[in-house]
């Protein structure tokens, strides 16, 4: 076998090490590995391979990797859960809201609910929660 097979065989092992990690570190190391292989299959001198591999590593980490990241990872589309998914949520008022007693029904289940305002906001009146603080919702009327 030649050097290049090496470097060939060396930059599939970290692809496939690659699918069962994250943060495409060792992707950037498999690049690297390939562009070893690229510079012995040219007869280069081993040193120089392993600038190359370096040169290639670096080039992968800096470049290649934010855009995966970015690609993978979007921040943007975060899902609210739990009770943050409540805020934005529209309800009936089952028990009329004054003050800090009331009551909201969202989706069949009855929570405690006090008016954004402060204002008293009657029984069967539309809602839109706008806060959450513990298990006590902050709406307004709709």
């Amino acid at each position: 076998m030649e050097i290049w097979h090496y470097w060939t065989i060396a930059a599939l092992l970290l692809f496939i090490i690659e699918l069962f990690t994250q943060g495409f570190a060792v992707i950037c190391i498999a690049i690297g590995a390939a562009g070893g292989a690229v510079a012995a299959a040219f007869d280069l001198s081993f040193e120089l391979q392993l600038v190359v591999f370096a040169i290639v590593t670096l080039f992968a980490i800096f470049a290649v990797r934010p855009v995966l990241k970015r690609s993978f990872y979007k921040d943007g589309e975060k899902v609210a859960t739990n009770a943050n998914a409540m805020i934005g949520r529209r309800g009936k008022v089952c028990v009329t809201i004054s003050g800090d007693e009331g009551r909201v029904m969202i989706d069949g289940v009855d929570w405690k609910a006090e008016a954004e305002s402060g204002e008293v906001i009657e029984c069967g009146a539309t809602v839109e929660v706008t806060a959450i603080d513990s298990v006590i919702l902050t709406v307004k009327r709709l």
